[in-house]
């Protein structure tokens, strides 16, 4: 693939990338048309995002979402590997609790990049741990949601309030914008708790600043209980199974925005979300490089307090085909 981009005028294409062949398909579907944005446009959004994409979600299963007609149009989950497929598509085996083995696709290089999205998939949604050990997360977050009558200065408020408890507790902390309503609040953590401790502690944090802050933020996770003007400040989705779009994710608005990571100054100073877009996510991470390269290294994660051993009754494998 070159700098130029893919061809305007072609549907369909094979492409050479890292000594596999991908097939493209669709290419000038409009999956934006107020915007002009096709398919084709869609996938080189992903194609030039690789470097700095490919380190967050390497080595995680995926669940994929699948838009078949675009953005605007009727969306599924698809959680199995779809056959056949590529030799060189790897996948994870997710053991769950009702004995299902459910084999997921991994993003382990551009080409299988590529070909998840072009199955349709505008947002990626990563499992939280590797396939090494699917039960043991090496982060938290967590997703603040504005209810109704809530706009985003109130999101932004949210976010100071979490990051403030967080850094009370020496936890250092990362937030990107959702590219649709909210914020994601990350912090890096030292992989060893299982993922329904980790819930646990989001839990009673989230409702602590619920009882802290009864007039901005609420921890209900029933929609109906939920008073008005609230931030949904939701620790559910650390559950295990759960996932949330990733970061440099394309989400399906009528801007086509990007699930950005910002800093918190940039928050300070007025960041929206309609900040950040397909247009202009490239050139941005051009100029500021990953800010969320924290979350990959091992130097500045937390522990988390352990609790007495639990025996895993979930397993995952990793496989090449």
């Amino acid at each position: 693939m070159t700098t130029a981009g893919l061809p305007r005028d072609r549907d369909d294409l094979v492409v050479a990338i890292d000594d596999q062949e991908v097939r493209l398909t669709n290419l000038r579907k409009p999956f934006w048309p107020a915007l002009g944005l096709t398919k084709g446009d869609l996938i080189w959004y992903y194609a030039q995002m690789a470097d700095v994409l490919l380190p967050h979600i390497r080595d995680r299963a995926m669940v994929m979402k699948r838009y078949p007609h675009g953005a605007a149009g009727e969306f599924f989950f698809m959680k199995r590997a779809p056959s056949p497929r590529p030799a060189w598509i790897q996948t994870c085996a997710i053991t769950h609790e009702s004995g299902n083995v459910i084999e997921f696709p991994m993003i382990q290089d551009r080409a299988s990049l590529l070909w998840v999205v072009n199955l349709g998939c505008i947002d990626l949604n990563q499992w939280y741990a590797r396939c090494d050990d699917v039960d043991r997360p090496d982060y938290l977050h967590f997703d603040l949601d504005p209810g109704e009558g809530a706009d985003f200065e109130r999101v932004r408020e949210t976010g100071f309030v979490v990051r403030d408890a967080l850094e009370a507790l020496k936890m250092p902390s990362l937030v990107k914008t959702t590219g649709s309503r909210g914020l994601h609040v990350y912090v890096p953590i030292v992989r060893g708790p299982l993922q329904k401790d980790v819930w646990t502690f989001a839990k009673a944090l989230a409702q602590e600043l619920a009882v802290r802050h009864p007039a901005l933020i609420t921890a209900e996770y029933r929609v109906a209980r939920r008073p008005p003007g609230r931030v949904l400040v939701d620790y559910n989705q650390n559950a295990w199974g759960r996932t949330l779009a990733s970061i440099y994710s394309v989400r399906p608005t009528p801007l086509a925005t990007v699930s950005a990571p910002v800093t918190w100054q940039e928050l300070e100073d007025g960041a929206v979300i309609e900040d950040f877009a397909v247009a202009n996510m490239y050139e941005r991470v051009a100029q500021v490089g990953d800010l969320w390269k924290p979350l990959l290294q091992a130097r500045g994660r937390v522990r988390l307090p352990m609790p007495a051993a639990e025996p895993v009754t979930r397993r995952a494998t990793r496989r090449p085909t």
